[in-house]
């Protein structure tokens, strides 16, 4: 992480600015240990949520995550779409889905690595060069996103399992769905093994 606090305090930011969240310049790519693994943990108002992430597939996406981490981007931002038996949005500065850092970047795909169940990471976007800081959590397999959204890390655990479980029961059955009770991510932090 010593190369993504170097990136940080060479563009500082002010974070006194309200919108500080929409202003931010793109990050540079970032080398991870092939030696070690990386995790995210969410924790919010419903439970934590462990990924393991995936820079051997998509080192931009898990690279700029952890750059808006390190920042402390994702505290206090909510899951703005939340749709029964499909998945969870969340990442948006805005809150209304249409919110970016200041930034926007192309997919990284690999064919082997797909939506295939629930607890799968992915990159939300508005068609191709549009990733920035809103991902989504699946619910359960949407294999008609793949080659579309970026996969770059997967939900595992019971206990993680177990939050999205009562994330999705807060759900609506279809867009537009914010969910009646708001689903916030408290806290977002960077493991690694």
């Amino acid at each position: 992480m010593a190369e993504i606090d170097k990136a940080i305090q060479a563009n500082p930011v002010d974070k006194t600015k309200p919108q500080w969240r929409t202003q931010l310049t793109v990050p540079p790519l970032f080398q991870f240990d092939k030696a070690k693994k990386y995790y995210w943990k969410l924790q919010t108002n419903q439970g934590d949520i462990l990924f393991r992430m995936m820079p051997e597939v998509a080192p931009r996406h898990v690279g700029t995550t952890f750059y808006l981490t390190r920042l402390g981007f994702y505290d206090t931002l909510g899951f703005h779409r939340v749709i029964k038996g499909f998945m969870a949005q969340g990442g948006d500065p805005l809150g209304n889905g249409r919110g970016t850092p200041g930034f926007r970047y192309y997919g990284e795909f690999d064919p082997k690595v797909v939506h295939d169940g629930p607890g799968v990471l992915s990159m939300a976007n508005a068609g191709p060069g549009t990733d920035g800081s809103q991902f989504f959590i699946t619910f359960s397999a949407t294999p008609a996103l793949d080659g579309r959204h970026t996969v770059f890390g997967k939900a595992e655990s019971k206990d993680s399992l177990e939050t999205l479980r009562k994330m999705e029961a807060l759900g609506r059955p279809m867009d537009p769905a914010p969910p009646p009770s708001p689903i916030v991510i408290e806290r977002a932090t960077i493991l690694i093994e």
